[in-house]
C-alpha cells in the first residue's frame, strides 16, 4: 500500500504532461441509451457469484434479472484465477463472456506491485500483435483462463448458430475482458461481431494497445462511476491508456459519451479525478444505473 500511495500519488499531476491523449466531445446519453446498458450490468455482477451457480444459472437477483440465459460453462476459482462464465442470451442474441473483479484493496496490489510493469503480449496467444503492451499481472491472470474461455465460446457459437460475442467485467474482471477482446477475434471466424462493455476499468495497456483497440473493436464502452479512482490507474507518466469509448456518470445521475482515448475534460474521469485525493472508494462497485456490482 505504501508504493502504491507513493508511486500512485506522487507523480499523477506529471501525467498529462507525458501522454497526451486524443480528445473530442463529451455528449448525453437518453434515458433509453443508459437503459440499455442494464443486461449487461447484470452480467457482470453476476461474475462474482460462485461458478457452481452461474453454471446453473440460479445465482439470484443478477441472473433473474436476464431469465433467458443459457450457460455454457463457468470456471476459476475466485482466487488465481477469477470466477468466470460463458453463455447464450437469446433476447441479445449474442455469446456472452464475463469476468470477476476483485476486492478493491486487492485490486491497487495488482495495479501497483512488481506486475505492474508492461510486457509485449504472448505472440502465440496474439499473433500479429508486436509492440502492443500490458500490464503483465492482467497478461498473465487472462491467460489462465483464455483457453476455456475460447473453446466455451467455441461451443456457444456453433450451438446457438451465434456471430456475436459480448465481453463484460467490472474491476479487474474488465481487464480481463479487454485482454479477450483482443485474444479471441485472432482464433475465431472473421464474421463475428465482437462488443465490449466495462465498468470501473483500470488502465490495461500501452497507447499502441489502445490505438489497437479504437481500430479493431469500435464496439468498445467503459462506464466509470462519478469519482471512482480505480479508472486512473496505473498512471499514464507509466506509459498507460485508455482505449476510446469512456462513459462517466457524474454526480447529478447523467451519462456522458466522452470521446477519444483519455479525454481529459472536467466531464471525463481523467480531467474530473485527478488523483486519489479526489476519489472516491465508494464509487467503484456502483450503483450504474440503480445496480452495485456484487453477487
Amino acid at each position: 500500500m505504501l508504493s502504491f500511495i507513493s508511486v500512485g500519488l506522487g507523480l499523477i499531476p506529471f501525467a498529462h504532461a507525458l501522454v497526451l491523449p486524443r480528445q473530442g466531445a463529451v455528449t448525453p446519453l437518453s434515458t433509453a441509451q443508459i437503459n440499455s446498458f442494464t443486461p449487461f450490468t447484470h452480467f457482470a455482477s453476476t461474475a462474482y457469484c460462485q461458478p457452481s451457480t452461474t453454471i446453473n444459472w440460479s445465482c439470484g437477483a443478477n441472473c433473474n434479472a436476464n431469465p433467458g440465459f443459457i450457460p455454457v460453462a463457468s470456471g476459476g476459482d475466485g482466487s488465481e484465477t477469477q470466477f468466470w462464465f460463458v453463455g447464450f442470451d437469446p433476447v441479445l442474441n449474442t455469446v456472452i463472456v464475463s469476468h470477476q473483479g476483485t476486492d478493491l484493496s486487492q485490486l491497487y496490489a495488482d495495479l501497483t506491485d512488481a506486475d505492474s510493469f508492461l510486457t509485449g503480449l504472448d505472440q502465440t496467444m496474439f499473433p500479429g500483435t508486436p509492440g502492443l503492451n500490458v500490464h503483465n499481472g492482467f497478461r498473465n491472470a487472462q491467460a489462465r483462463s483464455a483457453p476455456a474461455i475460447l473453446a466455451a465460446v467455441q461451443t456457444a457459437l456453433s450451438t446457438h448458430g451465434a456471430t456475436s460475442v459480448t465481453l463484460v467485467g467490472h474491476s479487474l474482471g474488465a481487464a480481463l475482458s479487454l485482454l479477450d477482446a483482443a485474444y479471441l477475434p485472432l482464433h475465431l471466424p472473421s464474421n463475428i461481431q465482437f462488443k465490449f462493455v466495462g465498468y470501473g476499468l483500470p488502465r490495461v495497456g500501452n497507447p499502441a494497445f489502445a490505438q489497437y483497440l479504437d481500430a479493431h473493436l469500435p464496439d468498445l464502452t467503459h462506464i466509470n462511476n462519478k469519482e471512482d479512482f480505480v479508472p486512473i490507474f496505473p498512471g499514464r507518466f507509466l506509459g498507460y491508456q485508455h482505449p476510446h469509448g469512456e462513459i462517466h456518470i457524474q454526480d447529478s445521475g447523467a451519462w456522458d459519451a466522452c470521446a477519444g482515448d483519455d479525454n481529459t475534460s472536467d466531464l471525463c474521469t481523467a480531467g474530473d479525478v485527478g488523483n486519489i485525493f479526489e476519489g472516491n472508494t465508494s464509487d467503484h462497485g456502483g450503483p450504474y444505473n440503480g445496480i452495485t456490482m456484487g453477487c
